[in-house]
């Protein structure tokens, strides 16, 4: 297949290469760029000009000598603009305000009292534009907000699906962009958290990962060969609506037995004696001894255990991680979860493979979607063949 561009392109290509190398990789010189990028240095050195006309390198200083002029090194000036990342949980409303690079200034949580989409979008309107207001002053102030839902989004920012919201076919994209006129991303909240897991967590330098966000429902973020992965139609992840239990209790997807009903806080329901309904109290109350809130953990832990199993066998990822707020069970989940996965994978499949945690905690998908919003306003241009 031949693939061909005009020199605006090839140009545009090579400046995202170019910045994405200095972001990747402080301390860097022209010289070494062009030794990374294989770009001429002619090329590097006039592109690089053009990246601190925009004020999105600077020059730091002359760096270590091997013999002769000391080179100039250059860094990615991550304040040159801010983001807002935000999360629509079951609950809460959780958002950040990060830099260019994916570091959190300030970050707010309120809780949610009913999902209506009206008052949720006021809401949401209500919380970017304080947290907007807080962004520092810069050169290119706030240049994007991305949201992480929890359900099915499609290429042009429409919510299709969300069934633990009971929301259906919501133009969150165009909503939100014609009141705050900045661009907006909109995607799946395992989509966001398997972002910001392989960008700033976990994930770094992983080739293939599964992010599974585990909270109000269960959904994946799949990474293979260093992208994400959507499927056909952007849909690609929804493992919670994977079936375990064949003539299991009926989901609001509409199917029954489905992952998320035993494995999420979605469990909860079902359950007989436990102390608290929400996972932080729950979480409190097993560090004190509780012996149900234990027990609760433990179930859930064996669950996960069980679609894990199902994921390794079928994707071969070298690295999963469990994020989402029942990451903050992990105490309690680890033993079972791994215990179900050692005896129930194939042998071949759990040569090295990770089961990890997720380090970004609960934050993971709001900086992941902050984070994408950022690579949008720095036109992350790449070429697939």
């Amino acid at each position: 297949m031949k693939v061909t561009g005009d020199q605006a392109l090839v140009k545009k290509i090579n400046k995202s290469l170019i910045l994405h190398s200095v972001r990747k990789h402080p301390e860097l010189s022209r010289a070494r760029i062009s030794e990374m990028t294989g770009l001429n240095k002619a090329t590097v050195s006039n592109l690089v000009a053009e990246l601190q006309a925009e004020q999105l390198v600077l020059e730091a200083g002359p760096g270590e000598s091997s013999g002769g002029r000391k080179p100039l090194i250059l860094h990615f000036n991550a304040t040159a603009g801010y983001v807002v990342g935000m999360e629509v949980r079951v609950k809460q409303l959780a958002a950040v305000l990060c830099d260019l690079n994916g570091s959190v200034l300030r970050e707010m949580e309120v809780p949610l009292i009913q999902h209506d989409f009206e008052y949720v979008l006021r809401e949401m309107k209500k919380n970017i534009a304080a947290l907007i207001a807080e962004a520092p002053p810069t050169v290119y102030g706030v240049v994007g907000i991305g949201v992480a839902v929890p359900g099915m989004v499609d290429e042009q920012g429409t919510v299709l699906f969300a069934p633990n919201l009971a929301w259906e076919m919501i133009p969150l994209q165009e909503l939100l962009e014609e009141h705050f006129s900045l661009p907006v991303i909109i995607d799946n909240e395992a989509n966001s958290g398997a972002f910001g897991e392989l960008n700033f967590g976990r994930g770094e330098d992983v080739r293939h990962l599964l992010y599974i966000s585990a909270g109000s429902g269960i959904g994946s973020g799949i990474i293979i060969g260093g992208e994400l992965y959507k499927g056909s139609r952007g849909y690609a992840g929804e493992t919670g609506h994977m079936c375990i239990e064949a003539e299991g209790i009926p989901c609001s997807c509409g199917s029954r037995g489905c992952w998320e009903l035993y494995a999420s806080e979605k469990a909860y329901d079902l359950a007989a004696g436990i102390p608290a309904f929400q996972t932080r109290d729950l979480v409190a109350m097993a560090a004190q001894g509780n012996a149900a809130a234990r027990q609760q953990f433990e179930a859930i832990g064996t669950y996960l255990g069980i679609g894990l199993t199902n994921l390794i066998n079928s994707f071969n990822p070298e690295l999963i991680v469990i994020g989402g707020t029942l990451s903050e069970a992990k105490e309690w989940l680890e033993a079972p979860m791994q215990q179900v996965v050692t005896q129930r994978t194939l042998p071949f499949h759990k040569q090295q493979l990770e089961i990890a945690f997720s380090t970004l905690g609960i934050r993971a998908a709001m900086i992941g979607a902050g984070f994408s919003a950022a690579m949008h306003f720095l036109g992350h241009a790449r070429v697939m063949v």
